[in-house]
């Protein structure tokens, strides 16, 4: 079994800054692309960014230049600086990994963190 445990939501004003945290433990050999996506009430799930277990990263056009996703491989941990936080941030962030367990691959969801950012 692999279990993704995000941490650090909370609540922020515009402008302010927050560090999600996402713990991968369990049954993992290897964890290949790993991604932060996020939900707001009434939207779809959305790509915020991901990263490859080489550093190669990816962002969506809403957040470039304001957030940073990062990966410790040795703790099996992603992380998401987000800096000047916008009340359309606001949404369920959700931590996502590619793992390898034994000999096969499998997609791997956490349980979601909140973040709201009020005006």
């Amino acid at each position: 079994q692999v279990q993704l445990v995000e941490s650090g939501g909370g609540a922020v004003q515009a402008g302010g800054s927050l560090r999600l945290s996402c713990a991968a433990s369990g049954n993992i050999f290897s964890i290949n692309i790993m991604g932060w996506y996020r939900q707001a009430p009434g939207k779809q799930r959305e790509l915020v960014a991901s990263i490859t277990s080489g550093g190669s990263t990816n962002y969506a056009g809403s957040v470039k230049g304001r957030f940073a996703i990062s990966r410790d491989n040795a703790k099996n941990t992603l992380y998401l600086q987000m800096n000047s936080l916008q009340p359309e941030d606001t949404a369920v962030y959700y931590c996502n990994a590619a793992v390898l367990s034994g000999s096969y691959w499998s997609n791997h969801w956490g349980q979601g963190t909140q973040v709201t950012v009020s005006s």
